[in-house]
């Protein structure tokens, strides 16, 4: 009797172990399949938007969301002049570096520009720390600043756009090539996917994104005079419609107005990147057509 009591117990006791497996299971069955259904609710979300309602100006422009999903495209592959959008991955560079950023950097003749003959404010002998002249050249695209950076490296110019490179080839850039740390020469070119992967690598870096939206700054270069203001090359920074969490601009003949940002839009952080648009409000124009264009296709 004892013993066809034990068996009893003993075959319950499997049955409610077995019924426990298998409930738990079913249970992280559903949690993965919920999980699944959250990575892909974004781009679900994506699907509704009609690409053939959206007509921008800008030659290239990808839209990607956070995960790397594409949420609009226009020649996204094709390399193109990226002008001071190089700055980023000058940025990055410096910063991935042991330099110490509170080091006095003077300007000289070295500096200047003798590729497109742009002038600055930043005369011969001023004098300001890396850390000011990375956000000079972040925020208001200071090419003396971002040549002086570039100067400095260890191993001089040729050691640092080096540098640059190799920074591309560890991000994935494959169409990227960096031949100066402004963006001056045209020979810095990068497709606009790959320009998204040079956003998301520079949104990681606290620095890049709090110089890259700082709106205005005063510093002083020189001991015997005033301070001189600077101001984002960023317009959409004053325009509270737009939560921008980092951004960048660039221009030259041969690559037209470009645009790099990062930005949330229906709470979804964007990157957005905008190549060779012509006239000096398109690439901000093409992104308010973007947000709105998204905004209405989710809202409906």
């Amino acid at each position: 009797m004892k013993h066809r009591l034990m068996l009893c117990c003993l075959s319950t006791t499997l049955l409610v172990a077995t019924f426990v497996a298998a409930e738990s299971s079913l249970k992280l069955a559903k949690l993965d399949s919920d999980s699944q259904a959250g990575r892909s609710g974004t781009t679900d979300n994506w699907s509704v938007l009609n690409p053939k309602k959206l007509t921008l100006r800008s030659a290239a422009a990808l839209v990607t969301d956070r995960d790397g999903n594409e949420v609009y495209a226009k020649r996204g592959d094709k390399a193109l002049p990226i002008a001071s959008i190089t700055k980023l991955m000058t940025a990055m560079v410096i910063l991935d570096s042991s330099l110490p950023l509170d080091e006095p950097i003077t300007i000289t003749r070295e500096d200047r520009d003798l590729i497109q003959l742009t002038g600055s404010r930043l005369e011969y002998g001023a004098t300001l720390t890396r850390r000011q002249m990375l956000q000079l050249a972040l925020m208001a695209s200071e090419n003396r600043a971002a040549n002086a950076l570039g100067r400095t490296w260890p191993g001089g110019m040729k050691a640092f756009i080096k540098a640059m490179n190799e920074k591309a080839r560890t991000l994935g850039m494959q169409t990227a090539r960096f031949t100066d740390p402004a963006g001056l020469d045209p020979g810095n070119v990068a497709s606009a996917r790959d320009l998204v992967k040079m956003v998301r690598a520079a949104a990681t870096y606290p620095a890049i994104r709090k110089a890259t939206t700082t709106k205005s700054i005063s510093i002083r270069p020189y001991k015997r005079r005033g301070p001189l203001k600077y101001v984002n090359t960023n317009r959409l920074l004053k325009n509270k419609s737009w939560t921008i969490q980092l951004s960048k601009t660039g221009y030259l003949n041969e690559a037209g107005r470009c645009l790099t940002m990062q930005a949330k839009i229906v709470d979804e952080p964007l990157v957005i990147v905008l190549l060779n648009s012509f006239g000096k409000l398109t690439p901000f124009g093409d992104s308010n057509r973007i947000r709105k264009w998204i905004e209405s296709g989710i809202k409906g």
